[in-house]
C-alpha cells in the first residue's frame, strides 16, 4: 500500500525553522515504513480558517490517482474544521492519523468537531483577555505593549519559565522515570505512547500520550 504524508506547520516562521515539522515527520517514520511513504508534502499556513488549502488538495489529488492513503501525525495537523473533514471522507480518499489510527469516520468528525470548537474557545478568551488589559491599562493611561518591544532576556527567562513548569511536572516526572527504564531504543514512538496509556500514564495536561508527547520525553533522557 502506498502512502502520501502530509505535514502542516501554522506559520511562515515555523514553516523556515522546521519546528514541529521534523516531529510530524519523525512520528509518520515511526508508524510505518518510510520505503512506504510515496511522497510527502507540506503545507504552511493557519488552518483554524482556511477554506482552501493548494497542498492539502494537491496531496489528495494523488491519493486518488494512486489509491493511496493519506497520513499525517496528528488529527489537528489536517484541520480544525468539521465541513472539510466531512468532504475528505466524500471524497473516499482513505486516511490515517499517527495518533488515532483505529479511529472510525463517526470518531474522526467527533475529534474534529472538537478541535474546532477547542479553536473557537480558545481564540475567544484570548480576545477577551486582550480587551479586559487593554481596558485596565487605558484607565492607568497606558498602551497595551507590543511582545517585540520585549528585551531579549525577558524572552528567555519566558522560555525558561515554561521549561521549568513542565520539567516539575508531577505527570511529566513519572513518565520520564518509567520510560527510561524501558528499553526506549528499540522500540517506536507509538509502542511508548501505547505503553504509557495502557498503564495509566497521563501527560501534564492530564491527556493520553501520543507520539509527539513520547518525543518531548526522549529529548530529557
Amino acid at each position: 500500500m502506498k502512502y502520501i504524508a502530509y505535514y502542516r506547520v501554522s506559520t511562515q516562521k515555523q514553516g523556515a525553522s522546521g519546528l514541529g515539522l521534523e516531529a510530524q515527520r519523525e512520528a509518520v517514520q515511526n508508524f510505518i515504513s518510510p520505503e512506504l511513504i510515496d511522497r510527502e508534502f507540506t503545507e504552511v499556513e493557519s488552518g483554524t480558517n482556511k477554506k482552501y488549502r493548494p497542498i492539502i488538495h494537491e496531496a489528495i489529488e494523488l491519493c486518488k490517482k494512486h489509491n493511496a492513503t493519506l497520513i499525517i501525525a496528528k488529527l489537528d495537523r489536517l484541520a480544525r474544521n468539521v465541513a472539510f473533514v466531512s468532504s475528505l471522507i466524500d471524497s473516499k480518499v482513505k486516511f490515517q492519523a499517527v495518533d488515532n489510527p483505529h479511529a472510525t469516520e463517526l470518531t474522526i468528525h467527533i475529534l474534529s468537531a472538537v478541535a474546532q470548537d477547542e479553536a473557537k474557545r480558545i481564540s475567544k478568551r484570548i480576545k477577551e483577555a486582550l480587551a479586559v488589559k487593554k481596558m485596565q491599562l487605558a484607565l492607568e493611561g497606558k498602551k497595551l505593549g507590543n511582545p517585540k518591544n520585549l528585551t531579549m532576556e525577558a524572552k528567555l527567562r519566558g522560555i525558561e519559565a515554561i521549561k521549568q513548569r513542565a520539567k516539575n511536572n508531577a505527570n511529566n516526572k513519572r513518565a520520564l522515570s518509567i520510560v527510561s527504564k524501558l528499553d526506549y531504543k528499540n522500540m517506536k514512538l507509538r509502542e511508548i505512547a501505547e505503553y504509557l496509556n495502557t498503564n495509566g500514564f497521563r501527560t501534564s495536561r492530564g491527556k493520553e500520550f501520543s507520539t509527539t508527547q513520547v518525543i518531548r520525553i526522549l529529548e530529557k533522557i
